[in-house]
């Protein structure tokens, strides 16, 4: 078999893109010199279509002002890529049009790019092709997202001096991934940079999944809001909380339940609110509000008192929701899914190692992903995480240039050579 040609080495760019590609967001950036949070930019990964039929696409959506009945699409399904599409149409106007803030010529630009764990061969060949046939950018690596945040400067999060970025980023030798997005939960060992591919263990329980069940708990007990997506997910982001004493707050809010009963035990907080529901007209979004049980509030429900403004108020009394839909990523039998809770995905990931990797992997968990942002769930991080570990990574000239492939490598040696590569078993 005849020896494959050398490919003239080329250096590489001095841009360089990193793209957490989530399903329900982008975070995106260019490296910079000192990579901080501030470099990362989120745009929505989704088209939205309104009632009069015009269609937004990926950031500006941000600037739609009524969401009812807003219809959206994404690219992105249960963690997959799998409509190129959509996803063209949303990556062509936050990275090509001149006037985005993340604008790039992909010719002068590396870029790396963030995967789900066990993404199909056919998946991961669809998406080499587009980056380096459609897009042809000059020089691309694709990751599973969990592994960029072992090049985290962990230390720092927790108040020590911050890395000296001349030196070269090494990532944490042992660390547990807990990622919870919109699509799925994964908990990922990673041992030196490298996941370990045999424990990785998945739970198909994300966002969606938790928004989903709350738009079904508020339709039957409040107002049909089975078409109202947005809303409902932004009601979740502000009223949910993962409860530590689940039966003990379910006994709180059952409806026979005094009023001293609705509270922690602590009276720090009330179990029960009212959830103001936005007014899109006015400009007012939804709000949290004590619970009200007077009369007054009653007759303003039903339409027959204004507030000072002279607007008519809807709003929600809500309990139990509050901590029942997260509580699924805990017990997904609750809703009859046959599925381990998130405490025994956890374990089921630490027996596929070695025990003596047990203790390493335990005092070095990372929690990430937008779900970790509510309360309770071991609140750390931002959903920004993954995309930091990435700069902190690319930063390293050394490291960008192992991990990167160049197009002309890639129009050389093949997809199939491409997909060894990143998966680590292609020789050179």
């Amino acid at each position: 078999m005849p020896r494959r040609s050398a490919v003239h080495e080329t250096p590489l760019p001095d841009k360089t893109l990193i793209v957490d590609n989530g399903g329900y967001t982008i975070k995106a950036g260019f490296l910079s010199s000192s990579p901080n949070f501030d470099d990362c930019h989120i745009i929505p990964n989704c088209l939205a279509r309104e009632r009069d039929k015009k269609v937004w696409v990926g950031g500006e959506i941000e600037t739609i002002r009524d969401f009812g009945e807003v219809a959206f699409r994404r690219p992105v399904e249960k963690g997959y890529l799998v409509n190129w599409e959509a996803e063209k149409a949303i990556w062509d106007s936050t990275f090509l049009v001149q006037k985005s803030k993340l604008h790039c010529d992909p010719h002068d630009t590396n870029l790396i790019l963030t995967e789900a764990p066990n993404t199909s061969a056919a998946l991961q060949t669809n998406c080499d092709q587009v980056i380096f046939e459609e897009y042809e950018f000059a020089s691309y690596s694709r990751h599973i997202g969990p592994s960029l945040n072992a090049y985290h400067d962990i230390q720092h999060l927790f108040g020590a001096p911050a890395r000296d970025m001349t030196i070269s980023a090494l990532p944490i030798e042992c660390i547990l991934v807990i990622d919870s997005g919109f699509s799925h939960t994964t908990v990922t060992p990673i041992y030196k940079g490298h996941p370990i591919q045999q424990a990785i263990r998945r739970l198909d329980i994300g966002g969606k999944l938790l928004t989903n069940y709350l738009k079904e708990l508020l339709s039957i007990r409040h107002y049909n809001l089975m078409n109202e997506e947005y809303l409902v997910n932004e009601a979740k982001e502000k009223i949910c909380f993962v409860s530590n004493e689940f039966r003990e707050d379910l006994e709180r809010t059952w409806k026979g339940a005094s009023k001293h009963r609705r509270k922690k035990q602590n009276g720090s907080s009330e179990i029960v609110v009212d959830y103001v529901l936005p007014d899109y007209n006015a400009g007012i979004k939804g709000y949290i509000r004590p619970y009200d049980p007077s009369l007054a509030a009653k007759a303003k429900k039903m339409g027959a008192m204004a507030n000072p403004g002279g607007v008519v108020e809807d709003f929600m009394t809500l309990g139990n929701e509050r901590f029942a839909v997260p509580e699924l990523l805990f017990n997904p039998a609750d809703i009859g899914m046959k599925e381990a809770g998130l405490p025994e995905t956890v374990l089921q990931s630490l027996s596929g190692l070695p025990p003596g990797l047990w203790p390493a992997m335990l005092a070095n968990i990372f929690v990430v992903g937008g779900n970790c942002l509510m309360d309770g769930f071991m609140e750390r991080l931002p959903i920004k995480s993954t995309w930091l570990g990435g700069a902190y990574m690319a930063s390293d000239s050394a490291a960008l240039k192992a991990g990167q492939v160049t197009r002309q490598e890639y129009l050389e040696y093949g997809s199939g050579w491409l997909s060894r590569k990143f998966a680590g078993t292609a020789t050179s």
